[in-house]
């Protein structure tokens, strides 16, 4: 599961944000799903990297979901 929390630091307002927006030419709806926490693609997450002039790294984090909340991996025998 990703996530943005670094980005929400990084852009502290929403001028910051608008005119990150603007610059990457991404909607409102994609810093919607940001402050979310929900999937983007890796173009947009790019595109904000180059706005930002930072590494994916700097933006975002990859958090491990709970095992227990994985669906198993069924293998079938043939």
């Amino acid at each position: 599961k990703a996530s943005y929390k670094k980005l929400r630091i990084m852009l502290p307002n929403e001028k910051s944000e608008s005119n990150v927006e603007k610059k990457a030419d991404l909607s409102s709806a994609t810093f919607t799903k940001l402050h979310k926490n929900q999937e983007v693609t890796l173009f947009v997450i790019l595109k904000i990297a180059d706005v930002l002039d930072c590494d994916v790294g700097d933006m975002m984090e990859f958090i491990k979901e709970d095992d227990d909340s994985a669906s198993p991996i069924i293998i079938a025998k043939e």
